[in-house]
């Protein structure tokens, strides 16, 4: 299979220039200024459209094994290219937990001829699993995962000891969910005495808190500092927490950080009218803290961005304030909801893609992918940014079947998605029932 894209401006390395890409055999082939020449199987005219690299979204919970229920990695990742997301790292808190390295590989395994957007998957961490997480080698996958702050089952690191022996050991990147256990649990304590059981959704930001979030990216930067330890810091959501990061290169960090779409779209505000539908950990925060994170992305302070893709089923995300699942589906509408920064001039697309997808290869090592350059694979997103996309439940991809973005209208629309040098999707449809993803291949160096 060989196709031609033709007419459309390559955002690229720091650049937007017009530049006609030619694939086959599934990679970039040749980029050259004029090639409509050239004979393929098909032939996509992208004027007065962008041609960026697919998205790389290094946090999701595509919920298999155990949890399929709430998603799966076919339904997930189906989502994830309607939305320009061609490559994605999946979360180890499933069922069975991918805690040691024959359950990373059996999960490997299991994911094969199932994604249609190519994959990884984390090492996780517990407070007894140290030893196995010494042994993950750099090459073999993304990194390894640890949840300093409240998780599923036994997956919750929080004994001192312990994430020093992780911190000093580890031969791969780190990357932390960072809020504090006992901190979130007073508060909790407090809103019950106050509220009793029928806490207002308004006060989940209070109760998954600033400080909450402030003292465990705090000991998270201080346990990388000491050990030199390669971290990454997941979904950051206040404005104190970037005093731990600086702006710069990524190349030259040991220590870098992200935000996610929705930290970046919606603001406590939401709450009234969204309720738990947007209820994640750590919790959508102040106006003021929003602002923060985007001109923080804005100043090369946050390095990457991403979605922390969570499924729940509407049962589970309706009730009470306590009884509601944190967590919700994004891969969809994320790219889109990134791309009003754009037309806000809050972001310059260059900006854009380098958050999405260049400085993701950077930061975790991802090999021949994430940039348009020949001999690269072939996983392009191309973006309409004069056509509009609307959130309605007819066009959710999810297994569970909602958004958080319901009835929002965005003002870009992704037109179509190239995974592995196979159109996959284009003009709001899922082109092909077959999965073209492979398993992301990483430097060991």
């Amino acid at each position: 299979m060989s196709i031609l894209i033709v007419n459309g401006v390559m955002v690229n390395e720091g650049a937007a220039c017009e530049q006609d890409i030619y694939i086959e055999h599934g990679r970039i082939k040749t980029i050259a200024a004029d090639l409509q020449s050239l004979q393929a199987d098909e032939i996509i005219d992208a004027k007065g459209k962008y041609v960026l690299p697919g998205m790389i979204d290094d946090q999701v919970h595509f919920r298999e094994p155990g949890l399929s229920h709430k998603g799966g990695l076919h339904t997930e990742s189906r989502a994830a290219i309607a939305g320009g997301i061609t490559s994605f790292f999946d979360m180890p808190n499933v069922k069975p937990p991918t805690v040691s390295l024959q359950a990373l590989e059996e999960k490997f395994q299991f994911a094969q001829g199932k994604c249609a957007a190519n994959y990884a998957f984390y090492l996780g961490a517990t407070n007894d699993n140290a030893d196995e997480l010494s042994r993950l080698e750099p090459g073999v996958t993304c990194g390894i995962k640890i949840f300093m702050g409240a998780s599923t089952g036994n997956m919750l690191v929080d004994k001192d000891e312990v994430l020093e022996d992780i911190f000093e050991h580890a031969q791969t990147v780190v990357v932390t969910h960072c809020e504090d256990t006992p901190t979130i649990k007073n508060n909790e304590l407090a809103a019950k005495e106050k509220y009793g059981e029928d806490i207002p959704i308004e006060q989940h930001p209070y109760i998954r808190s600033e400080e909450a979030c402030y003292l465990s990216s705090q000991k998270a930067v201080g346990l990388a500092k000491k050990y030199g330890t390669r971290l990454h810091v997941l979904h950051l959501t206040t404005a104190k927490e970037l005093e731990f990061f600086k702006a710069g290169d990524i190349n030259s960090k040991q220590i870098t950080v992200e935000a996610c779409a929705h930290h970046l779209f919606f603001s406590e505000d939401d709450y009234s009218q969204r309720g738990a539908f947007i209820k994640c950990n750590p919790a959508i925060k102040r106006q003021t803290d929003r602002d923060a994170l985007v001109q923080a992305v804005s100043q090369g302070q946050i390095d990457i961005v991403a979605t922390d893709h969570a499924p729940h089923t509407l049962a589970e995300k309706t009730g009470t304030y306590l009884k509601t699942a944190a967590g919700m589906p994004l891969v969809q509408y994320a790219l889109p909801s990134l791309l009003e920064l754009v037309h806000d001039d809050k972001l310059s697309i260059e900006q854009l893609v380098n958050v999405t997808s260049h400085n993701v290869v950077q930061r975790f090592g991802i090999l021949g992918r994430g940039y348009l350059r020949e001999g690269y694979w072939a996983d392009v997103a191309i973006v309409d940014m004069h056509a509009t996309t609307t959130d309605t439940p007819e066009r959710v991809l999810y297994k569970c079947g909602w958004s958080p973005f319901d009835g929002i209208q965005f003002r870009s629309q992704i037109a179509t998605t190239i995974v592995n040098g196979h159109q996959v999707y284009a003009a709001g449809e899922i082109l092909t029932q077959q999965n073209y993803g492979e398993r992301l291949e990483f430097s060991s160096d």
